[in-house]
């Protein structure tokens, strides 16, 4: 007799904005699996809901009402993916009383801190917090030179402080991204997210900044990884920016292909940063 397929599971997607969310809910259904979606008003992708079995729609906030739903639908396996406005998560005016308890048990209020804590709490309810990548395979950053050009003496040097600058800050839950030129800081991404930070730093900064995306150190890796893809690209071109450097293999990088034609085509130098060279 062959081997038994594994049992369907009941999987509990918490969905954000971008293109994320849609490639881990094709590969749930891929497999066999039931998916509840839950997403937030205003942040969440809608081409996520009609994939799903189930799914609801919460103002952001709304703690008790998400906990209820994965509940109701026995979820046993929880995923996180997609974007989030974070400013947004700035106005507690909305939250609930268990959202809001949750924020007042931190000592710090950063990313990571954040998404910890609600691990926990999903997980302190019998379910399983599982990485997105076990869903959506095939999207980590590879290491090693990505495009055409490769980045010249300058360029690598920037990189270099970049990434132990990043590192630093990050230590603090302070960001993934950092941007500068000629080794002087030009931006570090704080609510606002990657794209509007190297909008930012490249105004600052001027034609041929740098821009460096790692992870934080000892960062709750199931649920935030550091991510790029072609928009990440459109900004540094736009801005004028002459290279990217992203974490390899604890990153993720969306639409590389197309990436790395659109840097190709603007002449900017694309590095999968390997832990020689974070470390060097």
């Amino acid at each position: 007799m062959g081997a038994q397929a594994p049992a369907a599971k009941v999987v509990g997607l918490i969905a954000g904005g971008r293109q994320f969310p849609v490639l881990v809910a094709q590969g749930v259904k891929a497999k066999g699996h039931r998916l509840v979606v839950a997403g937030f008003t205003g942040h969440t992708n809608p081409e996520v809901y009609p994939l799903a079995d189930a799914h609801r729609e919460l103002r952001l906030g709304q703690l008790a009402k998400l906990l209820d739903f994965l509940r109701e639908h026995k979820v046993e396996q929880v995923v996180m993916a997609g974007t989030i406005n974070k400013p947004g998560v700035m106005d507690i005016r909305h939250f609930d009383a268990r959202a809001v308890k949750l924020l007042l048990s931190l000592p710090g209020k950063g990313d990571d801190a954040i998404l910890r804590a609600l691990s926990g709490l999903l997980e302190s309810e019998g379910m399983e917090l599982l990485p997105p990548q076990t869903y959506a395979q095939g999207l980590n950053t590879p290491s090693g030179v990505l495009t055409k050009r490769s980045p010249d003496a300058r360029e690598w040097a920037d990189l270099k402080r970049g990434a132990a600058l990043a590192r630093q800050l990050g230590a603090l839950d302070i960001g993934q991204c950092l941007v500068l030129r000629e080794g002087i800081v030009a931006a570090v991404e704080a609510l606002e997210g990657t794209d509007a930070a190297i909008a930012r730093g490249c105004a600052l900064g001027g034609p041929g900044c740098v821009v460096v995306k790692v992870m934080k150190p000892g960062q709750e890796e199931r649920v935030d990884l550091p991510s790029v893809g072609p928009d990440t690209v459109r900004t540094l071109a736009k801005g004028q920016g002459s290279c990217l450097g992203v974490e390899a293999g604890n990153s993720l990088f969306f639409d590389l292909e197309s990436a790395v034609a659109l840097a190709d085509r603007a002449g900017i130098a694309i590095v999968g940063l390997s832990s020689a060279d974070l470390d060097g």
